[in-house]
């Protein structure tokens, strides 16, 4: 398994859902899983497929905010560390005994041209818009058409696209990451005077959206906004706002989701299926959240959660989850859907044990 983020420890928030992913594979009797990423603690069953200078080199990208925030930074900076990428990607395909190769991200499919060994590429939101610049999609084409391959975006929405342009080379089978079990296990409080709603991202222009905009008459003494994440770029944050900067999920599971009102997410980034989204959801909090493909695919409107597009709509949603019956109905509501349609780490572990089978056999 190949990825460029990785947790350096229990408090690192980053690539936090690739240690759980691999923990999970791990703990299968059926999987043998090399882990090429970060240096970081490895979990049980994991081994490292890490060559000489990759981790000293990973943690250097992993400091500079990663190949996506470069390249969306500047050409010149993330052109290098692009290079430098597909460099030792490569040298790790070419070196390993491996049946099955699993990248998450697909500029990390890359470096398999001239390999035969079959692939699952992992989809997310960041790497989703790459499609869009000149001459990927067709490199992308002739990596997957010399191999039997899976493409597996974490989201249904995705899908359409990735089979239009790759349906003949590779099949598209979404596979929707899980949750630590750990998360449904959260007991919300009962509800308190002061209503505390979480913002939870990494902190740049097209995640916070027109957060601070619409939010600045909803939000003061008797509805709190918290926000968490690392600074990515140069934000002004408003003072009615509490920023706690990076957090980690140990924080939000054992002492914010606890006493929150539920979560809230404007952003107009790219995305998949936000994790954090997911987590919440598990842990009995509503979600209020911008209306786009990504959260339409896993929040139902006035079911779990709302999906909004005005400001209006935003005091709309707030108003209604303020009333302690309605959020905890909603927040069951979410927890029972993520359950149902999402499940553990564990269970997504199994899917994507059937999915390498299934390239071993040769059915895709």
């Amino acid at each position: 398994m190949a990825s460029t983020s990785y947790p350096s420890d229990q408090r690192d928030w980053r690539g936090r859902f690739i240690a759980d992913m691999a923990a999970a594979l791990g703990r299968r009797d059926d999987v043998a899983l090399s882990l090429w990423a970060p240096p970081g603690e490895l979990p049980s069953g994991v081994a490292s497929a890490l060559l000489a200078g990759d981790g000293e080199w990973l943690n250097g990208l992993s400091r500079r905010g990663g190949i996506a925030n470069l390249l969306r930074r500047g050409r010149l900076s993330g052109g290098f560390a692009t290079l430098g990428l597909l460099r030792r990607l490569r040298r790790a395909y070419r070196r390993t005994s491996a049946e099955v190769v699993h990248a998450n991200w697909l500029q990390n499919a890359l470096p398999l041209w001239g390999t035969p060994t079959p692939a699952l590429v992992t989809v997310l939101g960041s790497d989703y818009g790459l499609l869009d610049r000149p001459g990927m999609a067709v490199a992308l084409r002739r990596v997957l058409a010399g191999r039997r391959a899976i493409l597996a975006p974490n989201a249904e929405w995705m899908a359409p696209k990735l089979k239009r342009l790759f349906g003949s080379v590779a099949e598209v089978q979404p596979i929707p990451f899980g949750v630590d079990g750990a998360w449904f296990d959260v007991i919300r409080e009962p509800g308190c005077q002061t209503r505390s709603w979480l913002v939870v991202l990494r902190v740049t222009g097209a995640k916070i959206g027109p957060l601070f905009e619409w939010g600045e008459s909803l939000f003061g003494p008797g509805r709190e906004l918290h926000l968490f994440g690392p600074m990515q770029e140069e934000v002004a944050i408003p003072s009615w706002v509490h920023y706690h900067g990076p957090t980690h999920p140990t924080e939000l599971r054992e002492e914010w989701f606890p006493r929150a009102a539920g979560l809230l997410t404007l952003s107009r980034h790219d995305e998949g299926r936000p994790q954090v989204v997911l987590e919440a959801m598990a842990a009995g909090l509503p979600v209020i959240a911008s209306d786009r493909a990504a959260h339409r695919d896993v929040i139902r409107d006035g079911e779990t959660g709302f999906l909004v597009d005005s400001s209006g709509a935003l005091r709309d949603a707030l108003e209604r989850l303020d009333r302690v019956e309605d959020n905890r109905a909603m927040g069951a509501a979410a927890k029972g859907w993520i359950r149902t349609h999402i499940g553990t780490w564990d269970d997504c572990a199994a899917r994507y044990a059937a999915a390498y089978r299934d390239l071993l056999e040769g059915r895709p």
